[in-house]
């Protein structure tokens, strides 16, 4: 399972309207592809489909899918949004991750 947390929730509902997207009806994509200074970076975007391997969660009102190889990665995870004097952005709270790089965009296992 993936949790969202109440910024993060706020955020991605003013996105996703910003970009035509509907909160109550279409998706957050959360991945996993390689990549990043550590080896592994995530990926986020929003979606109108879920495709018949995706696993779909709902917490704190927003819909998310992620991908079956994905997931394996994400357990757990907590999708937050920062937006303090060190940047703005989405941050990954994951706890499988055991090395994360300077930015958070990137880890490894």
């Amino acid at each position: 399972m993936i949790k969202v947390s109440e910024t993060a929730k706020k955020k991605v509902i003013e996105l996703m309207q910003d970009d035509g997207y509907n909160p109550t009806t279409d998706f957050v994509r959360v991945g996993v592809k390689s990549g990043g200074c550590s080896g592994l970076s995530y990926d986020l975007k929003f979606d109108k489909e879920n495709q018949e391997e995706d696993k779909v969660f709902v917490d704190n009102d927003i819909k998310i899918i992620v991908d079956k190889k994905s997931f394996l990665y994400l357990i757990g995870t907590t999708l937050e949004y920062s937006g303090g004097l060190n940047g703005t952005g989405f941050v990954f709270n994951n706890p499988n991750a055991n090395r994360t790089c300077g930015c958070g965009e990137s880890f490894s296992l």
